[in-house]
């Protein structure tokens, strides 16, 4: 039995989709089970727990059985807290695995938005010295058609045109975790940075354009406006920037070793990546 947090969410619910295509048992950590998104999981076939991040007693409830757990959390004032609980908690409980999802460079970069975060839930789950996988994804393909505006078709961000970009599909995500778990003596211990592309953004706007025959552009802002635009601390941008500038550091060839089925860009606008383009420009 795994116990999957965020399963209404992007990560979580690649987790529990790939876990009950391997046969495995799910458990599903939700604050209301009625919604639409927890009684889709509940219908494919996972048990649902009620309860929250924030509340040891409702976590200790859903632990109970559990071997192993899927572990990530929202970016927001108490993410640490929350991690720090649910890894706790597995702990005393005697899980026999965690797979957590942190951030692509939290090992590298401890100064900007959402890394120090990373690195600290990491840093406490590896010091409860439970076998723990830690999975670091690169950008996510799915917030790319979040970014276009749908009025213009403009897509702004801080890469250089002609910069390469690594890239990952959500559900690459949830394949590895459910991996994780089935073979943890070879990722336990580990921490993987994952990735299943690596292009610019004149490329992925080109392919974008012919796969949805829409009229995206792309526009590079420099890190003080893209900053402004977004509410971020200028700081942090700069920081991010000066980072990026070589890149993240997924293995692309090595994972495609482990997971031949990953997607690169083009092969994800054919399985899902058009319809997120679709829905972001029709709305």
């Amino acid at each position: 039995m795994i116990l999957v947090t965020g399963a209404t969410g992007k990560q979580g619910g690649a987790t529990a989709h790939a876990l009950l295509a391997r046969g495995e048992s799910v458990r599903a950590l939700v604050r209301d089970p009625h919604t639409p998104a927890a009684r889709a999981l509940a219908d494919a076939g996972v048990a649902l727990a009620v309860g929250d991040l924030a509340d040891r007693a409702s976590v200790d409830t859903a632990l109970s059985g559990v071997d192993g757990v899927f572990s990530v959390q929202a970016r927001a004032e108490n993410e640490a807290q929350c991690a720090i609980t649910l890894a706790d908690a597995a702990a005393a409980a005697g899980v026999e695995h965690i797979v957590h999802t942190s951030m692509a460079g939290a090992d590298r970069i401890a100064n900007a938005d959402g890394w120090g975060v990373k690195w600290q839930i990491e840093e406490h789950i590896r010091a409860l010295g439970l076998p723990a996988t830690m999975l670091r994804p690169v950008r996510f393909m799915e917030n790319l058609p979040n970014t276009v505006d749908v009025h213009t078709g403009q897509l702004r961000d801080l890469w250089a045109p002609d910069q390469q970009v690594q890239m990952i599909a959500v559900h690459d995500i949830g394949w590895f975790a459910a991996a994780a778990f089935a073979d943890p003596d070879t990722y336990a211990g580990h921490a993987w940075e994952l990735a299943g592309d690596e292009l610019t953004h004149e490329r992925m706007i080109a392919a974008a354009r012919a796969s949805t025959g829409r009229d995206i552009t792309y526009v590079h802002e420099n890190p003080d406006e893209f900053a402004t635009r977004n509410g971020y601390p200028i700081a942090n941008i700069r920081a991010v920037v000066e980072f990026l500038a070589d890149g993240w550091q997924a293995d692309i060839p090595a994972l495609r070793a482990l997971h031949p089925d990953l997607m690169d860009f083009d092969a994800w606008l054919t399985h899902t990546g058009k319809a997120h383009f679709d829905t972001r420009l029709t709305s």
